[in-house]
């Protein structure tokens, strides 16, 4: 059986690796506190500040298209989409939800650049913040990760 997977020590390590950020803003300080959390993690795990691009745009529908124009650059070794939608009383909550998820995954699956979705949809503003902080860490994670095991796919 083959098994593939990242060199020793390096599928969490974002030395050498460019990461874009595409932030929905609508709910500015949530945005900008995932900003944060992301950014600072890349950091933590070896990305360099001139390796880390983030772009704003007003919401959760306007990620997917701005992921697409990052990723077809191939400037980027990942992506990472940040994010909130909150629960309303009508049904925009799921197509908001549901469209930018569909197009996160349509991005990643048509440029082959791996995309971390961060974009939270949650019941209400006591989930968003408990989730907010961890999520988009968590992102940083699976961005570098999934850059260097794609790296390690193409090698073979």
């Amino acid at each position: 059986m083959k098994r593939i997977e990242p060199k020793a020590g390096v599928s969490l390590s974002g030395s050498g690796l460019s990461v874009g950020i595409v932030v929905g803003q609508f709910n500015n300080e949530i945005a900008e506190r995932m900003r944060d959390a992301c950014e600072a993690r890349l950091k933590e795990i070896g990305v360099t500040s001139d390796k880390i691009t983030c772009v704003g745009v007003p919401g959760a529908l306007e990620i997917p298209i701005v992921l697409r124009a990052m990723a077809l650059r191939r400037q980027y070794d990942a992506l990472i989409a940040l994010g909130s939608v909150i629960r309303g009383e009508t049904y925009h909550f799921e197509v908001v939800s549901n469209e930018s998820s569909r197009g996160v995954m349509a991005v990643q699956l048509e440029t082959s650049v791996p995309i971390a979705n961060g974009i939270l949809t949650c019941e209400n503003q006591d989930q968003i913040s408990e989730r907010m902080v961890p999520k988009a860490r968590e992102c940083a994670d699976v961005a570098v990760g999934m850059a260097n095991l794609l790296e390690a796919i193409n090698e073979r």
